[in-house]
């Protein structure tokens, strides 16, 4: 069953919507009674985002070295349904264009990340810095600030250099923190007098299970018994060693932004990508007790650990000796170490508590005694999903999700980072169908409404949400065939870029009320 058979959802949807001011004690919402920007609080931004691999191109330019992802659909193409050769959506020559894009959609601003390998090609300074990629960064930054765009950048979002992967591993080894440090302290001095907000690093608990522990992401690592194709890797003890090196590198990362004399009134955070649980049996106590067990180690694993400066209780207890410990001054280091909390979210599940794991196959999976389930124990779906949808769809779990985290962790300043539908369209891929995303217009709309929700009820302090994503891109492993943009791509002719029907109602959303960049500084 598709959305699209029901064209007055939209509609109801917003006539479902009341807008009301709340107390002084959370968020100050106007009165409203459509959903538009003007309903959120003042300053509120809005933008869309994107990442240096998944977008740029040019791998042949700036000296760019190679990273992860290159070699690893090289070796593996069948790994990355890569038909159109080398990351081919061209945002490095296209940019200007793409920013006059950002601009007509009335967004505030705009995440991207900046790739380690076109500024240190070979991985570290020593071995050469690449002045053409540092321009590059410098030239967009530019061009989005005279637009009057605010750039959110991400540190690393998935390019490790090949040449510190074949070196020692990566975030195998201990041996990433200091290059890790030595890299990010230098993107702060070079750009830290234009940007203000910074994300060190994106979905950490994504990169090491998928690339770790069961081989679907790169660098495709796993044990045989949970995936025969892998070729090496061990599975329920690397995931655990990449983040604890990630988050140690995360550490001296933010102790070096916050001695940069020129990054003063910098924010910092992560960039956490949680699903939200529902019992898989309402009447089974150990379904209700597995939802926090599995946010733990979805969620908590990271976010816990720069709040409080150690991993989760349940985690030391249930992994034991394969969770690697942190020195003194690495907690230290580790605490309070964000400024606000970056969420994506995309979807949601439900948790069935794993009654008889297998101690001699441990996997990241298993270790949080839950299985994910799609169907509940009455057979009902987690929300909706349609036709070509890559996802479930439930916007009850992202207000949730914003409660738990409020709730949890002091109500804590949240930034969604991400937050979007990927579309499969496979062989019925043509401009005509590729733009009439009605699905994807109204699942933004039902997102936008439970963050209203969230802010305005249940006042989290949500201060920014950004659309994944503002261009359809390579999608990992899904390469080029799973569509998440507001603008279409059309990778057989000239990679022009066509305007989505989501595309038209954010610009709408956005039309209304007032963009923070037009308020005088000493109002917000």
């Amino acid at each position: 069953m598709t959305l699209q058979k029901f064209p007055l959802l939209g509609l109801l949807l917003l006539l479902s919507f009341v807008g009301s001011s709340v107390r002084a004690d959370g968020p100050v919402c106007p009165a409203s009674t459509k959903l538009s920007r003007a309903s959120f609080p003042e300053g509120f931004l809005f933008g869309t985002a994107t990442a240096a691999y998944q977008v740029e191109g040019a791998v042949n330019e700036t000296c760019r070295g190679p990273a992860l992802w290159d070699i690893y659909c090289r070796r593996f193409p069948e790994k990355c349904n890569n038909d159109n050769g080398d990351v081919a959506v061209d945002f490095f020559h296209r940019y200007k264009e793409d920013i006059q894009l950002m601009k007509s959609l009335n967004t505030d601003a705009f995440r991207m990340s900046i790739a380690w390998t076109r500024i240190f090609p070979h991985g570290r300074k020593e071995k050469g810095v690449s002045r053409a990629g540092v321009q590059f960064y410098h030239d967009l930054i530019d061009e989005l600030l005279r637009n009057g765009i605010v750039p959110f950048v991400t540190v690393f979002h998935w390019d490790t250099p090949q040449n510190l992967e074949d070196e020692y591993g990566g975030f195998l080894s201990e041996r990433i923190v200091k290059d890790f440090r030595e890299y990010a302290d230098f993107v702060f001095q070079e750009y830290g007098g234009k940007v203000k907000n910074w994300i060190t690093f994106n979905e950490p608990w994504v990169f090491a299970h998928a690339g770790y522990d069961v081989g679907k992401k790169a660098p495709g690592r796993c044990s045989p018994y949970v995936n025969p194709k892998c070729h090496e890797g061990r599975s329920g003890y690397e995931a655990y060693l990449v983040s604890h090196n990630l988050l140690i590198a995360h550490g001296e990362a933010v102790d070096a932004l916050r001695k940069c004399e020129k990054c003063k009134g910098s924010k910092v955070g992560i960039a956490h990508s949680p699903a939200w649980f529902e019992p898989h049996d309402f009447n089974d106590a150990q379904d209700g007790a597995s939802i926090d067990r599995a946010l733990d180690f979805m969620m908590g694993w990271h976010l816990d650990t720069t709040t409080f400066g150690d991993y989760p209780q349940i985690m030391k207890d249930i992994v034991g000796h394969r969770l690697p410990k942190f020195t003194n001054e690495q907690k230290a280091k580790l605490k309070n170490s964000c400024d606000f909390v970056g969420l994506n979210y995309y979807t949601s599940a439900f948790s069935n508590y794993l009654e008889k794991p297998d101690p001699s196959k441990p996997r990241f999976l298993q270790d949080s005694l839950v299985s994910w389930e799609t169907k509940n124990a009455q057979s009902y779906n987690i929300g909706s999903k349609p036709l070509t949808a890559a996802l479930a769809v439930y916007s009850k779990g992202f207000r949730s999700l914003l409660k738990y985290i409020k709730d949890k962790y002091a109500n804590p300043e949240i930034m969604i980072m991400e937050n979007g539908y990927g579309e499969e369209l496979g062989a019925t891929d043509s401009i005509a169908v590729g733009t009439a995303d009605h699905n994807r217009k109204y699942y933004l709309q039902r997102h936008l409404l439970a963050m209203h929700e969230a802010i305005c009820i249940d006042k989290v302090n949500v201060t920014g949400y950004f659309v994944w994503s503002l261009l359809d891109n390579f999608e990992w492993q899904d390469g080029y065939k799973n569509r998440f943009g507001l603008y279409y791509i059309d990778f057989k002719n000239n990679l022009t870029r066509y305007e989505k029907e989501s595309g038209k109602y954010y610009k709408a959303f956005l039309s209304e009320g007032t963009r923070p960049s037009t308020i005088k500084k000493d109002e917000l």
